[in-house]
Order: C-alpha cells, then sequence, then structure tokens
C-alpha cells in the first residue's frame, strides 16, 4: 500500500481497529467560518479588484437596483467584495441550519423574501452582517480603492501595512453599506419596519465581535514597541449570535407612534401576562407570520424528504413522523501515521463502516 505524505504539523487520529483498504476517502465538506471566499458558481473567480471596463461588467451582471449599480460602478473592487458577501452568508446560514428542517437552500429562498416569517427575518440580517464583515475585511486587505485600514488612534496606513497590522475597517463599511442597502420603502409600511430592524440587528451583531488586537515589535521579541488596531471575530461567532437571536426571534405587529407620526414596531403582550406590549429590543430579531412547517415541497423550501438525520438527535423532528430510512457506507480516513524524519508523516487509508440515516419521502 503506498503511504501518504502530509506535511507537518498533523495530530493523528484515536481511532478503533481500522482495516486497511485502498478505497479512495470520502470528500466530507467541513464549513468552519475561515474558508477562503470564493464566489457562487457561474459567477467567475475572486481575484484583484478589477480594472477599467471589466469592473463595469461585472457590476451590471450582478442583480442589483439601478441606485446601488451606480454606486458600484464608482467603487472599484466592490463587485467581487458584494459576490463573496453572498457567498459567505449562504455558507454561514446552512450551516446553522444544517440539522433545522429549513436548511437554508436556495431553493424557495425568492418566495421566503416576500413573507414575514422568522427565517425572512435571518435570511435579512444573516445578509447585512455578511456584507459588512466582508466589506470591512475587504478594506483592511486592499481590494477596495476607497478605503484602507481601521483608522486606529497612532496607527499611520503606511506603518499598519508595513507591520502587517492593518486593522478591520468597520467605520467604512458600515457607513457605505447604510448608503448602498437605502430605504425600500416608507416608514408607514410594517415590512419595511420589520426588514430595516433585522438589517441593522446583523450589523450590530458584527460590531459586538469587533475587538482590539495588540502586537510587539523589538529585539528578541521585547515589547519595545506596541501597536494596536481593531480585527473582526471570525464569522462564524457572528453566525451564532445570529442563530440564538432566530431561536428567541420576537413576533410584532404595528402601532402608530402620534409624536413622532409614523409606524412603529410593537410586540403584543403575550396571553396571560400582566405586562403591557413593548417594542422589541435593537437586538431581537422580529417576525409577523408564523413559519410554515416546511416539510413538504412548497414554494419555500424543497422539504425534507432525503435530508440525513440523526437517529438520536434531529430525526423524530427533520422526518416530520414520515419515519427514516437506515443505509451502511464505508468511511475512508488516514491511519496508522508515522512522522518521518524530516518533515512529513506517513499515513495509511482505512476505512470504518457507519450507519446513515435519511427522511422517508
Amino acid at each position: 500500500m503506498k503511504p501518504l505524505r502530509r506535511p507537518l504539523p498533523f495530530i493523528c487520529p484515536s481511532l478503533p481497529s481500522p482495516r486497511l483498504t485502498r478505497l479512495p476517502p470520502l470528500a466530507l465538506s467541513s464549513l468552519t467560518g475561515r474558508e477562503v471566499l470564493t464566489p457562487f458558481p457561474g459567477l467567475g473567480t475572486a481575484a484583484a479588484p478589477a480594472q477599467g471596463g471589466a469592473h463595469l461588467k461585472q457590476c451590471d451582471l450582478l442583480k442589483l437596483s439601478r441606485r446601488q449599480k451606480q454606486l458600484c460602478r464608482r467603487e472599484p473592487g466592490l463587485a467581487e467584495t458584494l459576490r463573496d458577501a453572498a457567498h459567505l452568508g449562504l455558507l454561514e446560514c446552512q450551516f446553522q441550519f444544517r440539522h433545522e428542517r429549513w436548511n437554508c437552500s436556495l431553493e424557495g429562498r425568492t418566495g421566503l423574501l416576500k413573507r414575514g416569517f422568522k427565517e425572512t427575518a435571518f435570511l435579512y440580517a444573516v445578509s447585512s452582517a455578511a456584507l459588512t464583515h466582508t466589506l470591512a475585511r475587504a478594506c483592511s486587505a486592499g481590494r477596495m480603492e476607497r478605503c484602507t485600514c481601521d483608522d486606529s488612534p497612532g496607527l499611520e496606513s503606511r506603518q499598519a501595512w508595513q507591520w502587517g497590522v492593518c486593522g478591520d475597517n468597520l467605520k467604512y463599511s458600515t457607513k457605505f453599506l447604510s448608503n448602498f442597502l437605502g430605504s425600500k420603502r416608507g416608514n408607514k409600511d410594517l415590512r419595511a419596519r420589520a426588514d430595516a430592524h433585522n438589517t441593522h440587528v446583523g450589523i450590530k451583531a458584527v460590531k459586538s465581535g469587533l475587538r482590539t488586537t495588540c502586537k510587539c515589535h523589538g529585539v528578541s521579541g521585547s515589547c519595545a514597541v506596541r501597536t494596536c488596531w481593531k480585527q473582526l471575530s471570525p464569522f462564524r461567532e457572528t453566525g451564532q449570535v445570529l442563530k440564538l437571536r432566530y431561536d428567541s426571534a420576537v413576533k410584532v405587529s404595528s402601532a402608530t407612534n402620534e409624536a413622532l407620526g409614523r409606524l412603529e414596531l410593537w410586540a403584543p403582550a403575550r396571553q396571560g401576562s400582566l405586562t403591557k406590549g413593548l417594542a422589541p429590543r435593537s437586538g431581537d430579531l422580529v417576525y409577523m407570520e408564523d413559519s410554515p412547517s416546511f416539510c413538504r415541497p412548497s414554494k419555500y423550501s424543497p422539504g425534507t424528504a432525503g435530508r440525513v438525520c440523526s437517529r438520536e438527535a434531529s430525526c423524530s423532528s427533520l422526518c416530520c413522523g414520515r419515519g427514516y430510512d437506515t443505509q451502511s457506507r464505508l468511511v475512508a480516513f488516514s491511519c496508522h501515521c508515522q512522522v518521518q524524519w524530516c518533515c512529513y508523516v506517513e499515513c495509511q487509508q482505512c476505512v470504518q463502516e457507519e450507519l446513515v440515516y435519511t427522511c422517508k419521502h
């Protein structure tokens, strides 16, 4: 059997009595939140900001409003950043809902965005969060022409680039995003108020993950010079925050604020509660309609038939009482790993049998 060579460092897995095989390894996808950002299939490959006419063509290919396309054409590098943000939001949404009946499938998304479900609220929040996060990172990575590092006190951009401590420019990101998204409807539209609220929840979730990171410079690791800058937390943490907001989302109706002369979101008091209705908090996701079951195919989702589930944890809920099928498959993995001098690890390929449960049709 031909050994596999892997670069150090490598942690050998502890696995029970594997048997050797020549089967190729099974490719298992794993979303960590730290993947290299790439656009949707069919939209081209992410690269350095396009110049001249190429940038303008990329803006025209995106599904944007007329005003948004104008802004895109004035911002070289924005088209690539928008595609990266869409992909990042999709990855995170699918990861957070991988065990739910609605798994953030692209099928049915258009129908969802026209309603006021909890899932609609999450889509608005995760999309705005991904845009905020990706734009701030694009500034610090030098992919945008009109922005650079964050404006940390005492840190010049030239020093930042030299020392590799360019901070994520969240200030520019949120300011640009506010102008780019704009307002779709007037203040008298309940859906518009809810969408704007949920969009702000996503932006706020990214802001809450902003951290100060410091780096020392000096002889032999001394801290003769200490440089600090702003850095966003991994987007996986933002996704987890938004999923918690989804789980505790607040159902709202509308009420007219006579003092301000506009419509306000209002959460009615729960039945049996002694307290009056209250306005939702700024960090709450809000929705107006109860969600469908998502069990069967509809204009909102493809249903759950054929979905892989965990017999102990999710099959009962995910399969909607239809039961599940059980199949076995062989999964390949690296085993019997040994460190070879000087700089690689030799592993053999082993397989083990595992059971897979899928929801019945």
